[in-house]
């Protein structure tokens, strides 16, 4: 936050509302005509519109937003897709997507068409509370409180984070769940990214009846930190042990890159926001289209900050959650007496561990096969829901940003996951999906590909599959060609 007091500029909020609004019709106008099914198909029977629904609060004081003029109401920005040809007859839950940290809710612009046309009904792509169009509010936890509980052998550190961590997660979840309320929608199929992955958890963890399937992608959270984590900082360089020792620093007191940014002079901002384009998402060859999102992730970071000062809560500054999602997730109910549906869809390249994903799977698969055991000698009205069934998924040729690294797979991916495969045309790229040791060596078809036509592969496929977390996690010291590639990585 130290940073805020630094920013200043000659353009006005007014006109970066406006620039904002400018560069997401842009990316809306792409989706519509741009990246279709395939060439014989229009837009003609989708409804795209945008939305801002009112929301109270879920602070204490209903505080002033930072960005529009409405003290007294709050509201949720975000486009909805409708697909006019299946609306009417198909009553599955509507598909609601969660951007990633510091994005917004057009960032799936490639996705919408393909999702409406193969699979959902209804989309909903929301801005999250204190991010893009959406009510920018002081991030203020002490407006926060919640009930928190607690382990016995907590101690006042233990109870102070997990505070902090219960208040940060309530301001979205919260929004989530009284704009959920204004639409009448009683289940969804809640799909987050990044981020947004890690809030769809905390969501589906106190709403789960709303949930109808969870869909994970790329989460931040998932994993626990481990003795090869920190074996893996010792082994690097000193200089860039230097550069994660300043970004921590900045981390630790609340300086995000928003509010970087905001500091700096607008020839070098921008010129950081188009470099972050150019190197992230090589896939985007079309300058107009690349400016037009570049423009949208700027003029998304120059508005004064709010949500995005939920970082340093919720992660620590090695990425790592305060309050890992592995363990968590385990914990989720449902009212399907075989339990929630979880897929996690991570990048061939991604940096998030996909190793999270196949620790979740196992941890709930092994609480299931126990409670399945101990629920035989139970009369039917005293069984309780199972832990969630885990699936995960691998998307070639993406990365961190696979719904804009290789659209037509993560699509794909997607529709799988909801249980829409057999809308796919045939041929159709596919994600492959993948099963821990446990999972393949029992068999289980209820926790394998449910007679799903995916290339199913075990987790030692996983670990060749997954290029960049291979290579960033097996470089040594001694070895000087794949030093390189990992300062390269790094960098």
């Amino acid at each position: 936050m130290v940073f805020s007091l630094f920013f200043s500029s000659s353009t006005s909020i007014s006109n970066r509302i406006a620039s904002l609004r400018e560069a997401e019709a842009s990316l809306i106008e792409y989706a519509k005509t741009r990246f279709l099914p395939d060439k014989s198909h229009d837009a003609s029977h989708h409804e795209f519109e945008l939305f801002d629904v009112p929301i109270p609060s879920p602070l204490t004081l209903n505080s002033k937003c930072k960005v529009f003029d409405d003290e007294n109401e709050h509201k949720l920005h975000g486009v909805s897709v409708i697909n006019k040809r299946r609306v009417d007859s198909d009553q599955s839950p509507p598909l609601v997507l969660l951007h990633g940290y510091c994005n917004g809710s057009s960032y799936f612009y490639r996705n919408f068409m393909g999702l409406s046309h193969y699979h959902f009904p209804r989309i909903y792509a929301l801005d999250m509370y204190g991010w893009g169009l959406s009510s920018r509010p002081d991030f203020d936890l002490d407006q926060l409180e919640t009930d928190v509980q607690h382990a016995v052998d907590d101690t006042k550190e233990d109870k102070e984070a997990k505070r902090k961590v219960a208040c940060a997660e309530k301001f979205f979840v919260e929004s989530l769940e009284s704009w959920r309320k204004y639409n009448k929608i009683p289940k969804m199929t809640l799909a987050g990214h990044s981020m947004g992955g890690y809030l769809s958890v905390a969501y589906a963890e106190k709403y789960p009846q709303h949930v109808d399937r969870l869909i994970l992608l790329s989460p931040v959270g998932i994993p626990e930190k481990t003795e090869e984590d920190e074996h893996f900082m010792a082994s690097v360089p000193f200089y860039v042990r230097g550069i994660f020792k300043t970004v921590r620093c900045m981390f630790e007191y609340g300086i995000t890159p928003g509010a970087f940014l905001r500091s700096l002079p607008y020839s070098k901002s921008k010129a950081m926001v188009e470099g972050y384009i150019a190197r992230r998402l090589p896939s985007i060859q079309c300058e107009q289209e690349k400016a037009s999102l570049g423009e949208y992730l700027y003029q998304n970071s120059m508005l004064p900050g709010s949500g995005e000062y939920c970082l340093s809560y919720i992660l620590t500054s090695g990425a790592f959650a305060r309050l890992p999602l592995v363990k968590r997730i385990t914990d989720i109910k449902s009212d399907d007496e075989k339990g929630m549906e979880i897929h996690f869809i991570f990048g061939e390249q991604d940096w998030m561990d996909y190793r999270g994903g196949l620790d979740t799977q196992r941890l709930c698969f092994q609480k299931r096969t126990e409670m399945l055991r101990e629920q035989k000698n139970l009369p039917a009205a005293a069984q309780v829901s199972l832990p969630p069934r885990v699936f995960v998924h691998g998307v070639r040729d993406a990365g961190h940003l696979l719904m804009l690294d290789n659209h037509d797979e993560f699509n794909a991916a997607v529709v799988i996951a909801a249980g829409g495969e057999s809308n796919l045309p045939p041929g159709f790229p596919k994600p492959i999906e993948f099963v821990c040791d446990e999972v393949m060596a029992a068999g289980d078809k209820e926790s394998l590909s449910r007679g799903s036509k995916c290339d199913v592969r075990s987790e030692a496929a996983a670990a060749q599959f997954f290029q960049r977390m291979r290579r960033f996690k097996t470089v040594k010291n001694d070895d000087d060609a794949t030093m390189d590639e990992k300062k390269a990585e790094v960098a």
